[in-house]
C-alpha cells in the first residue's frame, strides 16, 4: 500500500526558511516521479517542484526557483522540501505527491498535507 506523511510545517515569519519531509512507503524512489504542490486559501492547487528517478533532474515553479530545493534520502525513504526566504504568498497547504503529470495536479497518490504560514 503507498503511503506518504508530510511533516515540517509550522509558522514562520517572512524571510525565514521550514524544510518540509514527506515518508513514504509502500514503493521505491526509483520506480516513481515525486512532487511537491500547495493549495493557498481560496485558491486552487498550484504544483511546487518535481524531482526525476534521476536526482538532478529537478523543475520549480516560478515562483519557487531560486528559493526552494527538493530531494531525496532514499535509505530513509523521505522526500524533502527545503524552503529559504519565505513569503506570505508561500502560505498554504502543502502536499507530497507520487507521479504527476508534468508540472500539473493530476497525480496519483497524495499525502495529508501540512501547513505552512508565512506571518509576522
Amino acid at each position: 500500500e503507498v503511503q506518504l506523511v508530510e511533516s515540517g510545517g509550522g509558522l514562520v515569519q517572512p524571510g525565514g526558511s521550514l524544510r518540509l519531509s514527506c515518508a513514504f512507503s509502500g514503493f521505491t524512489f526509483r520506480s516513481s516521479t515525486m512532487n511537491w504542490l500547495r493549495q493557498a486559501p481560496g485558491k486552487g492547487l498550484e504544483w511546487v517542484s518535481s524531482i526525476y528517478r534521476d536526482v538532478s533532474n529537478t523543475h520549480y515553479a516560478d515562483s519557487v526557483k531560486g528559493r526552494f530545493t527538493i530531494s531525496t534520502d532514499n535509505a530513509k525513504n523521505t522526500l524533502y522540501l527545503q524552503m529559504n526566504s519565505l513569503k506570505s504568498e508561500d502560505t498554504a497547504v502543502y502536499y507530497c505527491a507520487k507521479d504527476c503529470e508534468f508540472r500539473s495536479s493530476r497525480c496519483d497518490y497524495w499525502g495529508q498535507g501540512t501547513q505552512v504560514t508565512v506571518s509576522s
